[in-house]
């Protein structure tokens, strides 16, 4: 197996289910793969469609050792939202700062419009984290060229299989 890049440490608000505040170091300490599902905004017809098939597929996801974990970068209120309306299965965390957004290298198309717009230009991006061992790091990723640019979850499930040992 060839060195992986170490996955960035974050702690952020959880709307769903799991720890509140959530960290990478909590649910690597409990699961073998976490799949971080960065969507673009909390009001993107395909980010939701994605969340909700993240739902659907649990007992796929939890039958590998994975737990998928939506990140928004946006505020509580858009993650609120999100969970009251699907009753996702799994954490949904807000970014409100983007900060690991950027540390996982979410593409953001118009980077020059961060500060002024965070989710200007946002563009979806699947990563698995493969915890075991002793320090978690990046495995497989799916960056998106455009806002439509989805991985569905059949691709990131044989992402998720191709680094399984």
């Amino acid at each position: 197996m060839s060195a992986r890049k170490p996955a960035p440490a974050f702690e952020l608000p959880n709307v769903g289910p799991g720890p509140d505040p959530c960290s990478l170091a909590t649910l690597a300490a409990n699961e073998s793969f976490v799949v971080l599902l960065f969507h673009h905004d909390d009001e993107c017809h395909d980010c939701r469609a994605q969340a909700k098939k993240a739902g659907d597929r649990y007992a796929a996801l939890r039958a590998r050792d994975a737990v998928a974990v939506s990140v928004l970068p946006s505020g509580r209120d858009g993650a609120e939202w999100w969970q009251e309306r699907f009753d996702l299965p799994h954490p949904v965390l807000y970014d409100s700062g983007t900060t690991v957004c950027d540390d996982y290298g979410q593409p953001n198309r118009l980077a020059a419009l961060a500060g002024l717009l965070p989710v200007c230009g946002r563009l979806p991006a699947a990563v698995v984290v493969d915890a075991r061992g002793d320090e978690p790091g990046i495995a497989w990723t799916h960056r998106g060229k455009s806002r439509w640019d989805h991985p569905s979850m059949t691709t990131v499930l044989e992402g998720l299989d191709s680094v399984r040992e």
